[in-house]
């Protein structure tokens, strides 16, 4: 499955592989299609609008070609970062998309609607994980696990929610290089007190100017100290528990400070999010559409290119529409129904989703089939364990000490082909016995393991559900669930749960699971 990932802008619309380089294979027609090549496919990519081809390039034909550069790299060129894939995206011209996830699944279900990026909600996390308000509840490492579970699921670059990042400036870089490890493209960072307040709700408090400051400046030494290039996303929270004021001052000054994108949460007009977007202008602006009612106004992507923003986020779209997907299907298990078929994916479908099928295919690219070993080759393996065990009893005279023998507990193998096939060594008799001999001196005499089917062994024994009537020439055979020793050169009877032993040796140990 070939993933595509949207570049939006009010000029055209572009859709390329996200996991692959691509180079430019033909020139640019007069028609509005572009063709670009990889060692894998070709792919056509359809611009809506047409482009006016003259000497003179226009805004709309600038920006495909800054797309085409960007996107235009060598097929033997390393794999890119998280973090340079996202300082790329940035690079792109057009307002960027980045859903906010909580889990792998979703983060997986954003990547295969084709956005380029996401963000992780520290509100939705916290839900999803702990079923609590997100009220500093939520401890860094639980952000962390959580973060690479979705990191590892995905392609796509990730934004990572560090919050206050938990307590000072020493806390905020050790924030940063664990997000760094967990393979996050990018940090956001927020100046609050702890415990900390959701946004856009009351009782947000910042800390003092120079502490805000001082946070953006360890995550950038601790970026540097990692020799990473995650992107550092500021935000403050003073428009709501100060003014707008303090907001535009401590964005200025966190772009001075290293910031890579700035971010004012709660603006509450238009005109204050123009203003915004008026300072600092090279650095890019992100804008957070809180969906069901925030203090932001909710703007297209247009508009918000308009206004001057680069990046978007939807904090809450997924959790939201989940839990009430879900309270609706329990509502009807409730009453007898199951969720109609339109509510939800087929079992297929879900499959698909969840990868399955590929899981399936790339099964059959490792499976192996087992070869049953001849019943011969069984025998000699008994017969010749059995010659091994009687040398030594002849050599026990000639020994100043008895060796110690022991029998590892029994591993208990799946015999099935790749096809789902049994295999003659299938049920109670995929077992294999370790026999480990170690003679008085220390020194290793035998070590061999020996399957339960033997032709050998199998005579020897009888089993009548867990119960073993009567052992092999050896007697290794053990009850379950238990541990015993008994010695060896003997006939070993064995009664449900008692023994008994019949001559002196070598001490043997036995165990076996249920």
């Amino acid at each position: 499955m070939n993933l595509q990932h949207l570049v939006l802008s009010r000029y055209c619309t572009v859709s390329l592989p996200h996991t692959r380089s691509f180079n430019l294979s033909t020139k640019i027609p007069p028609s509005s299609n572009l063709t670009f090549g990889s060692s894998l496919h070709q792919r056509a990519l359809s611009l809506p609008h047409k482009l006016n081809h003259t000497p003179s390039a226009s805004p709309a034909k600038r920006g495909v070609l800054q797309l085409v550069a960007a996107y235009s790299r060598g097929r033997e060129s390393a794999p890119e970062s998280p973090a340079k894939a996202l300082r790329r995206i940035l690079d792109l011209p057009g307002v960027h998309q980045a859903p906010a996830c909580f889990d792998a699944l979703s983060a997986k279900l954003v990547e295969r609607a084709g956005f380029q990026c996401c963000l992780t909600s520290g509100f939705s996390i916290s839900a999803a994980r702990l079923g609590l308000p997100d009220t500093g509840l939520i401890s860094y490492g639980e952000m962390v696990d959580q973060g690479q579970q979705i990191t590892q699921a995905v392609s796509i670059p990730v934004i990572g929610d560090g919050d206050n990042g938990y307590g000072n400036a020493i806390n905020v870089k050790r924030t940063v290089k664990g997000y760094i490890k967990a393979g996050f493209a990018g940090i956001l960072l927020e100046d609050q007190v702890s415990p900390k307040a959701c946004g856009h709700t009351k009782g947000r408090k910042v800390v003092s100017r120079e502490e805000a400051v001082i946070r953006i400046r360890a995550a950038v030494d601790a970026r540097k100290e990692s020799g990473s290039d995650i992107v550092i996303v500021a935000r403050t929270d003073s428009r709501q528990a100060v003014s707008l004021d303090e907001a535009l001052w401590r964005s200025r000054a966190f772009a001075d400070a290293g910031a890579d994108v700035l971010f004012i949460d709660a603006l509450t007009s238009k005109e204050e999010m123009k203003a915004f977007c008026g300072i600092s202008s090279p650095v890019p602006k992100m804008a957070n559409m809180l969906e069901g009612g925030g203090k932001t106004p909710i703007l297209n992507p247009l508009e918000l290119e308009d206004v001057g923003y680069k990046l978007v986020t939807y904090p809450l779209s997924l959790i939201g529409v989940s839990i009430r997907a879900m309270q609706e299907a329990l509502a009807g298990i409730r009453g007898g129904r199951i969720p109609p078929p339109g509510s939800m994916p087929s079992f297929e479908e879900l499959k698909e989703i969840l990868g399955f099928n590929n899981y399936y295919d790339e099964e059959k690219r490792y499976s192996a089939s087992i070869t049953p070993l001849s019943s011969e080759r069984l025998t000699s393996n008994v017969y010749s364990l059995q010659r091994r065990v009687k040398d030594d009893a002849e050599q026990k005279d000639q020994s100043p000490q008895d060796p110690i023998v022991e029998v590892i507990t029994p591993d208990v193998y799946n015999n099935h082909g790749a096809d789902g096939s049994r295999g003659s060594f299938s049920g109670i008799w995929s077992r294999t016995l370790r026999v480990k001999i170690t003679g008085r001196d220390g020194f290793e005499k035998l070590d061999v393991r020996i399957p339960v089917n033997s032709a050998r062994v199998r005579s020897a024994i009888n089993f009548n559900g867990w119960k073993l009537r009567r052992l092999c020439n050896f007697g290794f055979i053990p009850t379950p669930k238990r541990t015993f020793s008994y010695t060896r050169k003997s006939i070993v009877d064995v009664q449900g749960d008692a023994y008994q032993e019949k001559c002196k040796g070598a001490e043997v140990g036995a165990a076996i699971e249920s």
